[in-house]
């Protein structure tokens, strides 16, 4: 069978897109191995060839049920797949599910029956909440950032928002471009429902959720976007780290000044 981007020129542009982030992860060393995935909703994508394939998998356990999500279409990451593989071979090293009407099973219709991400029930969850409040977003993207993770080992950045705050004092860049901060979910067993549950409830007050001890979750109206949350915070945290390694204690940007960053860009609070 062909594959399914051959007709299909504006899937293949957002799979390119989830393509060249894998790339970015890749060459900014937030990948190791398999580390890693990217779920993008490509709903709007889905053209009457795709509609009508029959699916390669047999019905999949979700391990949640999302009301949200019945007939809709993902573009995922594989499980043990590399980013830098993804980044040359996408449908290779990814495949494009359907949700069941019961919202509770999905099933691989292309192109190759490559597992989804081991991270499912926390993406689709993501995009559950992201259709459920109208926000429009359609990418969802976990990575291991190395500063921000090491971050994570500090027990007083894990209290509420003081890494948010830290981070926001850097440059002022990040407070403009994430302006909800980043929220910390507590260590939990990496594929759980748990972790998902956590990084929903973490996702409705925060743009990024960071998982401790292991990595950060975003979601943006497209991959580069998402992306984008994570690299802005990931430029602080290398910031705060190199005047660390100058023999020094940052001062960053005052309350002040921070405020007046609010004002000018109409940030919340």
């Amino acid at each position: 069978m062909n594959s399914i981007l051959e007709n299909n020129p504006a899937l293949a542009a957002e799979i390119e897109k989830v393509a060249e982030v894998a790339g970015y992860l890749w060459q900014k060393g937030w990948a190791e191995r398999n580390g890693g995935n990217i779920t993008v909703n490509v709903t709007d994508q889905a053209d009457e060839e795709l509609r009508g394939r029959a699916p390669i998998s047999e019905p999949i356990a979700i391990g949640t049920t999302l009301p949200h999500l019945a007939g809709r279409y993902f573009f995922c990451k594989g499980t043990n797949k590399r980013m830098r593989d993804l980044a040359r071979r996408p449908m290779e090293n990814g495949s494009v599910i359907r949700i069941a009407d019961d919202c509770a099973h999905y099933e691989i219709v292309a192109d190759n029956p490559v597992m989804p991400t081991s991270e499912l029930a926390s993406h689709l969850a993501m995009h559950e909440q992201m259709i459920a409040s109208g926000n429009g977003y359609k990418a969802a993207l976990h990575t291991h950032p190395i500063e921000l993770v090491a971050m994570t080992h500090h027990a007083p950045f894990l209290k509420k928002d003081v890494l948010t705050r830290l981070l926001w004092s850097m440059i002022p860049e990040t407070r403009a471009f994430c302006p909800k901060g980043l929220g910390i979910v507590p260590y939990r067993m990496p594929s759980s429902v748990e972790l998902a549950e956590a990084t929903i409830r973490c996702l409705e007050e925060y743009d990024v959720a960071m998982w401790e001890k292991h990595g950060v979750c975003a979601v943006g109206p497209d991959i580069f976007e998402a992306f984008d949350q994570v690299d802005v915070l990931s430029k602080s945290a290398l910031i705060y780290i190199a005047a660390r390694n100058m023999g020094f204690v940052p001062e960053g940007m005052s309350a002040e000044q921070m405020g007046e960053l609010r004002e000018a860009f109409n940030l919340p609070k």
